[in-house]
């Protein structure tokens, strides 16, 4: 969780964690997270797993039919019904989960403490929380909060056998390169965790495994649905019917809408450069639409608010990967276990229609950065809104394989999600300096206890 360095540039905050000695920005210790609960322990995780399982594939065989994510149209009535039908049950049967998992949201333990330091730029908060100008809740409000927007890259999730797959996919919070809490030092240092050592803050994610850019009168499908997966307009809307809109809000999702070949025959597939423009075009059209009820909502708001719109992974670097691993899978099947799950659930996986998966993720990367670029002219007159295009994280090489799980092959392992942390949080320095977040360390003597103001 502590490296050795966090830095830009030269700027540094030193951690050695045998004498807990920390070299830090002078506003106090690092959270601890909040206790785990001890309900998932109540039902053995084999009967929880099961039980999911067994509905989820009598739910697919019952209600197979779902309309397009991604161009719009709804299913027929009886389908949409019976999906939702089916997406209630399993929510009713599964209500625990919420409580067995962490959440999803993340506040510094100790904000109180550090606001009541008279250098905080939050003191005048805290004084009128003092006088009961404001309650604590009001007082956790004007943190600075930050939320997350994606898909399964951005969450802790592989593929394993169906049941874990689907519950990592419902349950699976934190422990990614976002947000997380886990102060072992071998766990990953997020960007929640790098962004605590300038101001305390709220972080949120609503990423989820199998999020699509789609359109925003489509309808998430059953799987999605049953494993609480919300597309990106669906993302966007549970933001925006949020009483406190975040400061920062960041952007990385698409991944799942290079599955190009997708409902294709064979023979559209051998000549496919039309329909990876038409993706291509697609994904901006629908992404635009989705930013832009951020963006509106945003010139309303009161206070300064930063989008950072993450470029995909280079695909040509993270096939090189894969096919590394591959190798090693074919010489020992116990090596990447479920590598195979990969081709099963994207068609576009196979050997023979990777070079076009690759193609439609630079298309679409171009089409994101001239999307940016046309609203950051729309936002030539709104001073407090800024939108930044970023191509850090496609500038991670994932040719490495300690990068990728070894169970899968597929998704970021441990150390990915750590060199995607450090590729983001540098990424944010010019939209933090925009609102005012300090990223300058402040060296102070390591705190052997601190007190919290009631």
């Amino acid at each position: 969780m502590f490296p050795a360095e966090l830095a830009w540039g030269s700027q540094s905050a030193v951690f050695k964690h045998g004498t807990i000695q920390w070299v830090m920005n002078g506003y106090g210790q690092v959270p601890f997270p909040p206790p785990t609960s001890t309900l998932a322990a109540r039902m053995p995780a084999v009967i929880r797993r099961a039980l999911f399982a067994t509905t989820f594939l009598c739910s697919t065989l019952l209600w197979d039919v779902h309309g397009n994510e991604v161009t719009g149209p709804s299913p027929p009535l009886p389908m949409a019904a019976g999906k939702e039908i089916t997406a209630n049950l399993v929510n009713m049967i599964f209500w625990f989960d919420r409580v067995a998992s962490d959440p999803p949201r993340a506040t510094t333990a100790n904000y109180l403490a550090r606001v009541s330091n008279p250098s905080s730029p939050l003191y005048p908060s805290y004084l009128e929380y003092r006088r009961g100008n404001i309650d604590r809740h009001e007082l956790e409000d004007r943190l600075p909060h930050v939320a997350m927007l994606g898909d399964s890259l951005t969450q802790h999730f592989y593929f394993s056998s169906l049941p874990s797959s689907f519950w990592r996919a419902r349950t699976e919070w934190r422990r990614n390169w976002f947000l997380d809490t886990d102060p072992s030092p071998d766990s990953i240092f997020s960007v929640y965790e790098r962004l605590e050592y300038f101001t305390p803050v709220v972080a949120t994610e609503f990423n989820g495994a199998g999020a699509l850019v789609a359109a925003p009168a489509s309808q998430e499908d059953l799987r999605e649905r049953l494993v609480r997966t919300r597309n990106l307009p669906g993302q966007v809307n549970h933001i925006l019917h949020r009483t406190r809109f975040p400061d920062l809000i960041m952007i990385w999702i698409g991944h799942n809408n290079l599955d190009w070949v997708q409902g294709l025959s064979s023979e559209e597939r051998q000549h496919p450069q039309q329909r990876l423009r038409a993706l291509a075009a697609q994904v901006r059209v629908n992404y635009t639409e989705s930013l832009q009820g951020l963006i509106d909502r945003a010139k309303r708001e009161n206070h300064r608010v930063a989008i950072v719109v993450f470029g995909l992974a280079n695909i040509d670097r993270y096939l090189e990967g894969r096919r590394q691993a591959e190798i090693l899978h074919t010489e020992n099947p116990k090596l990447y276990p479920h590598f195979d799950s990969g081709t099963r659930s994207f068609e576009s996986l196979q050997p023979p229609y990777q070079q076009n998966m690759a193609r439609l993720a630079v298309l679409i990367n171009a089409g994101l950065r001239a999307m940016v670029a046309d609203l950051e002219r729309e936002l030539s007159n709104a001073h407090h809104v800024r939108i930044e295009y970023s191509d850090a994280l496609t500038k991670i090489d994932f040719n490495h394989l300690e990068l990728i799980n070894t169970v899968d092959g597929w998704h970021p392992s441990i150390e990915g999600h750590k060199v995607l942390a450090q590729a983001a949080f540098n990424a944010l320095r010019p939209s933090l300096v925009f609102l005012g977040i300090g990223t300058t360390t402040k060296k102070k003597a390591p705190l052997l206890a601190s007190s919290q103001p009631q």
